[in-house]
């Protein structure tokens, strides 16, 4: 194996150019570390990414003019920069962004990703994120590898052999951790009334985070569970190991965890390393509805900022402010829904955590819907389950109060009154 250093690697970078980031925990850190060293040479280089974990040096102040960042998806490193204007954010469906590359919409110069080393066949792996990175260094003129042991080798379609890669960087770091702890009481209570919603042989579809965890160990009295999801984390491996997770009812990968990227401890990656049981797979296929739909009672588990009394989700923004994205929300809300036996979710806290209520007559201004109303069946929080499917809008509202913090259902009832006065007015329904 030919390699270099990323200084010299990163020589081929030429202002104007357009530079695809490796994604979450698999964000090639030494690699971004060296590209800003060369800020005095360079100018108006754009980067794309998804959510990446770590430092993002690019975003600093100091860059300005230098390195402009673009999200699909927003995490916390970059979100400061967004929001002072040295990044832009641009809303897209998670399963779509292969497609901006595939077909020049994006044409990107140079792709920076993370492998692990490569085996005796040439064969070097992804690992903890396929998403659209396989579409990236496809597309790219361009591929650099930060190469590094400590990626662990997951199986799939995340496999390249070196011959696809110009540059090979060795440099060994240890992966982005993180651990959410203990789920509070508020968390354990949504994941109990999520858990209630999950049947049998169920294809589950989740994020990370305390109320997915709080859900999955809710899970443990399950049966013969599948998992087709966009993203896991460690939450998963218990079921597994109890038995609960097999597989054996899906249409789509019986027997296998499908997923596109991972996130979570040293014990998750240890877990998927050269896992057979875990097929990491691109987001234009992992998130296809056409794909999830096909797979027996999709359960779909999203969260939100807020939601509205009509059952519009805004899950990217508060406000104008830009959070988040899109991401793969609406594809999995839809394929759940599609799904024979399907349940689309939306979980969250009722009310945050300076009080203010998530359900709202009305969302902020600027607000996106991530998710419409027509797409949305449960609402759940800690005061319960809220189904929408079929439900007029002032049948929805009535839903939506219910489980609504009880400190602002009083107030939501006489607002919710005021928005469908002309309704009550015609004698159909009592008031709330």
């Amino acid at each position: 194996m030919s390699t270099i250093t990323a200084e010299e690697a990163l020589k081929v970078v030429k202002s104007g150019d357009k530079i695809y980031v490796h994604s979450v925990a698999a964000a090639p850190l030494h690699l971004l570390e060296s590209l800003v060293k060369r800020s005095n040479e360079l100018k108006n280089v754009e980067l794309y990414h998804l959510h990446t974990e770590g430092d993002a040096p690019y975003t600093r102040p100091e860059y300005e003019g230098i390195f402009h960042t673009n999200a699909f998806f927003i995490g916390k490193n970059v979100r400061k920069a967004i929001e002072e204007g040295r990044g832009s954010y641009i809303p897209v469906f998670l399963s779509e962004i292969p497609r901006l590359f595939h077909q020049k919409i994006i044409q990107l110069n140079v792709a920076l990703i993370t492998v692990s080393p490569p085996d005796k066949s040439g064969y070097c792996s992804l690992g903890t994120s396929v998403d659209a990175t396989l579409a990236a260094l496809e597309s790219a003129n361009v591929v650099i590898a930060q190469v590094n042991k400590f990626m662990p080798r997951t199986l799939g379609d995340s496999q390249i052999h070196v011959s696809r890669i110009n540059y090979l960087v060795p440099f060994d770091a240890p992966l982005h951790q993180v651990s959410w702890g203990t789920p509070t009481e508020i968390e354990q209570k949504i994941g109990t009334h999520v858990a209630s919603l999950v049947e049998d042989r169920a294809t589950l579809q989740m994020g990370i985070g305390n109320i997915p965890n709080a859900v999955l160990a809710m899970l443990d009295n399950h049966k013969d569970l599948g998992i087709h999801t966009e993203m896991f984390s460690d939450g998963v491996i218990p079921l597994v190991e109890k038995g609960v997770v097999t597989g054996r009812y899906k249409k789509k990968h019986p027997g296998k965890i499908v997923s596109t990227f991972l996130y979570g401890t040293q014990q998750l990656y240890d877990f998927v390393d050269d896992n057979p049981l875990i097929s990491m797979l691109p987001v234009d296929y992992v998130n296809d509805t056409s794909i999830i739909r096909q797979n027996p009672k999709v359960t779909a588990i999203n969260s939100a900022i807020e939601i509205d009394i009509t059952g519009q989700v805004c899950a990217d923004s508060i406000g104008y402010k830009m959070y988040s994205g899109v991401g793969g929300q609406m594809d999995f809300i839809r394929g759940a829904a599609l799904s024979e036996g399907g349940k689309a979710i939306i979980a969250l806290p009722a009310a945050t955590k300076y009080g203010e209520s998530k359900i709202v007559t009305h969302l902020k201004e600027g607000a996106g819907i991530v998710t419409t109303r027509a797409h949305v069946h449960y609402v759940v929080t800690e005061y319960g389950i809220a189904y929408l499917y079929g439900k007029n809008l002032v049948e929805r509202a009535k839903e939506l109060i219910k489980v609504a913090h009880p400190d602002h259902q009083e107030r939501l009832e006489k607002e919710a009154f005021e928005r469908f006065r002309h309704q009550y007015s015609q004698g159909i329904y009592t008031y709330m």
